[in-house]
């Protein structure tokens, strides 16, 4: 199981900082979880990440069930063994992946039928089926299988998702038959008297945390803002509070500051592929021509090995010439950014002066450093 307790919060706000005690270590909150979808956070080693300052990782239930099978991995250890990874693990329920996949699966009240993206193959996942999954990778904390539909949505029909979803939470509370946590999720779309109905009947059920699910799948800036500012405060105040799929480093400070402790997206780590990365002067885009003869780190605040170590020059020949070495580098400091994002973040908390901190970051971020690229969200493994 797992523990949490409030170190500190923001005077006059909702910001709180905390500390989640797991069966491979504690993990200071907020806390930012790289995604590594098939048990890896693409073009880093474990000890990487860890040197990042990352304590808890991503695995993404629906990927690894495909392959290379749950089965093999419980038979080789669980996750943590298999990926040499010592820290913390959380794995998502699949759902969202089975149902970005609209034109090849089919929802009953049952389970969901879809088509392996891989060859085709038809499976049938349930919430049953899903923990039965989760608890054979071995995680710290599972995830309950929800229904995800995207926005815009008809508000029967998210009001459908919603009393499905808490179907389904309680059959899969009912499965579990270790002792890894298990968090509930919250959906309701953009309308706050879902969010608040599903809120309160999520909170009412036995869970170890909870989710806000369902946001930034189609649905406007200011509506994730909304939704999250609306719905992180109706949750429990003394179980970890987790925003599922979101965001940009703005997104994370809004919704500190409403709140939240945990967080994940794919945005650092695609982004890195793609050459946009992330600086405490704003977003950087690597390719542009302005670069090419800078021999400035990526960013002077950054103490990552390839700001230590490698000019925006450098950067830029390798991105341009494709190497492998460009992923890496550029992953690295963008996974790392991140982690140093949430750390400040907790230290601003503590020293009771969050409102002010993110303020002047959110106005540096807006500046941006040269280039703003594309931030490009979604689901890493596809």
């Amino acid at each position: 199981m797992i523990g949490f307790e409030i170190a500190g919060t923001e005077a006059g706000g909702r910001a709180r900082a905390g500390m989640l005690r797991t069966p491979h270590g504690e993990v200071a909150t907020p806390a930012f979880l790289p995604v590594g979808t098939y048990g890896a956070v693409k073009a880093l080693t474990p000890e990487e990440i860890s040197a990042c300052g990352a304590g808890i990782i991503l695995g993404n239930t629906y990927h690894l069930y495909l392959r290379p099978g749950y089965e093999i991995v419980r038979k080789l250890g669980g996750l943590h063994r298999f990926a040499s990874w010592d820290g913390a693990v959380l794995t998502d329920s699949g759902g969202f992946q089975v149902f970005s996949l609209a034109p090849f699966r089919k929802v009953t009240e049952e389970g969901v039928d879809f088509r392996s993206h891989l060859d085709g193959s038809l499976h049938h996942l349930t919430p049953e089926l899903s923990i039965e999954i989760q608890e054979a990778l071995g995680s710290d904390i599972m995830m309950a299988l929800d229904v995800c539909p995207a926005l815009p949505a008809p508000k029967e029909e998210v009001a459908g998702a919603v009393e499905r979803t808490l179907r389904w939470a309680r059959r899969c509370l009912a499965r579990r038959s270790t002792d890894q946590a298990l968090f509930g999720i919250v959906q309701g779309g953009t309308h706050e008297d879902l969010r608040a109905a599903s809120a309160g009947a999520t909170a009412s059920i036995d869970f170890d945390g909870i989710a806000i699910g369902g946001v930034s799948v189609g649905e406007a800036r200011g509506e994730i803002d909304r939704i999250v500012s609306f719905t992180a405060p109706l949750l429990p105040a003394g179980k970890p509070r987790y925003l599922m799929g979101v965001g940009t480093p703005r997104d994370l400070l809004v919704s500190i500051a409403a709140g939240v402790d945990m967080f994940d997206c794919v945005m650092p780590t695609r982004n890195a592929r793609n050459g946009t990365l992330f600086t405490w002067e704003g977003t950087l885009n690597i390719k542009r021509s302005e670069f090419a003869d800078d021999p400035r780190p990526l960013d002077e605040e950054c103490g990552c090995g390839a700001c230590l170590k490698y000019s925006r020059a450098y950067l830029r020949h390798l991105f341009l010439s494709r190497e492998i070495l460009s992923m890496r580098l550029n992953t690295l400091h963008n996974v790392f950014f991140y982690q140093e994002l949430m750390r400040r973040a907790r230290a601003a908390i503590l020293d009771g002066r969050y409102a002010a901190w993110s303020a002047a970051v959110l106005t540096a971020l807006a500046c941006g450093a040269g280039g703003t690229g594309e931030a490009v969200a979604g689901d890493e493994g596809h």
